[in-house]
């Protein structure tokens, strides 16, 4: 056999192997989803079935999944579909968490330098937090913090989630938890909706959160919150003190306007602008 013919042979096996592991029904869908566009917003079975070769019963099936999904929705009530919200999630969302990542990270890596504590960016999923992106500290003592790129932890038991929403009212925190009773993972979890927003009022007013062995003992934060140029709230930057309180040292250091500091910046990059004082002011019923 020539190496010619061996590649040839090898590249046949890769094909085949490929193929192996294709889910059909995964890509049927997928496909369905790649026939919308800007010029053919709404599509109906029909003719989804005409353009991929695939029964209309098929068709059918695969739409209601999507739709049950968020995937796709009806237009106008009819038999019509269209993109739904749940793929506009995913490209937003992504897209929205690089750009953080992009324009946050040279600034937590100075909250870093600055502070010798590691630094995160942190977005909320749902009920959710995420980090999105890490600047770690070189101190020895931070390899035993378990927290990368990709960590999840429950929204409403951290001090990063309550002030991620912030901008929540109480009917929409309802809506998001409609349990009697919230999980509870110290005894400083909020045990109830009616206590998390209160919890989340006082950081919304402070404009940034303070928390001592709240969620995970031995560790405490400083974390702010990070606004979109719709003044939504949309991350937080927090540094993270491998210890069970904070020092007075690094509080008199101004480790809470260094981290507010970031935070700020990194709202200017999103095109964040604050109201003016009078604007401010009327918003919160004081003029």
């Amino acid at each position: 056999m020539t190496p010619e013919s061996a590649r040839a042979a090898a590249g046949a096996d890769d094909d085949r192997g490929d193929t192996a592991y294709r889910v059909p029904g995964l890509e049927r869908g997928l496909r369905i989803l790649t026939e919308f566009s800007p010029r053919e917003p709404v599509l109906d079975a029909p003719e989804l079935s005409r353009r991929l070769g695939i029964p209309r019963t098929t068709v059918f099936r695969l739409l209601q999944t999507l739709e049950s999904l968020g995937f796709l929705e009806r237009a106008d009530r009819d038999r019509n579909y269209r993109l739904g919200v749940a793929v506009l999630r995913l490209g937003f969302e992504y897209l929205s968490s690089l750009e953080l990542t992009d324009l946050g990270l040279p600034l937590i890596e100075m909250l870093r330098d600055e502070t010798g504590l590691t630094s995160h960016i942190v977005i909320r999923d749902g009920r959710d937090i995420v980090f999105v992106a890490k600047a770690q500290s070189h101190a020895p003592i931070f390899s035993s913090v378990k927290v990368n790129v990709g960590t999840r932890l429950p929204a409403h038991a951290t001090t990063h989630g309550q002030v991620l929403m912030g901008d929540l009212t109480l009917a929409e925190l309802r809506a998001l938890y409609p349990e009697p009773k919230l999980e509870r993972f110290t005894p400083q979890t909020p045990e109830t909706v009616e206590m998390l927003y209160e919890r989340i009022r006082e950081d919304a007013d402070r404009g940034y959160a303070v928390s001592e062995s709240s969620f995970e003992r031995g560790i405490s934060v400083v974390s702010a919150p990070v606004r979109n140029d719709t003044g939504r709230i949309v991350a937080v930057i927090t540094t993270t003190i491998p210890r069970p309180g904070i020092d007075t040292a690094l509080l008199d250091a101004g480790l809470i306007d260094k981290v507010r500091h970031a935070a700020g910046e990194l709202s200017k990059r999103l095109n964040y602008r604050p109201p003016a004082r009078s604007q401010y002011m009327k918003a919160l019923g004081l003029s």
